[in-house]
């Protein structure tokens, strides 16, 4: 159904993961995937970190596209059995995010030299264009390739 005059203006402005620790998860999200942290809120029992790449630069966060929100729940960090469910074991619900990129195979090569835990690399399985990294909560991250212009 196409949109209408009534929705014109929606868009999708972010997807909340929840963190265990968000120093860990910040470094992964920063120095791994590139993403810069753009602000953040703090209360008394959570901090929300939030994060995009900066192609939007000078749009305010509630304008903006496609940005990460971290949520980290103080104190998950101490609990050495604590963790997330992924949505991708049972009960299944969320699947994973996507990145795309300019070479593919550049990137996978780089998350291996940074020893990034892969859930299915470029060789693996049928689908040779696309793989799968984990992030310290486990969260599926999907790689892919953007078309580059002409």
């Amino acid at each position: 159904m196409p949109r209408t005059a009534e929705t014109a203006s929606y868009r999708l402005n972010h997807v909340m993961l929840r963190v265990k620790d968000p120093k860990i998860s910040l470094a992964f999200y920063q120095d791994i995937l590139g993403m810069d942290l753009i602000d953040t809120h703090e209360a008394s029992d959570f901090t929300l970190y939030f994060l995009a790449y900066q192609h939007q630069k000078g749009v305010p966060r509630g304008e903006r596209e496609a940005v990460l929100e971290l949520t980290h729940n103080h104190g998950t960090e101490n609990d050495s059995s604590f963790s997330y469910h992924n949505g991708n074991q049972e009960p299944k619900g969320f699947g994973h995010l996507c990145v795309s990129v300019d070479d593919i195979e550049k990137a996978c090569a780089r998350f291996e030299d940074k020893g990034v835990k892969f859930q299915k690399k470029l060789t693996d399985g049928k689908m040779k264009n696309i793989a799968f990294i984990l992030d310290p909560d486990n969260y599926w991250i999907e790689i892919i390739s953007f078309a580059k212009p002409q």
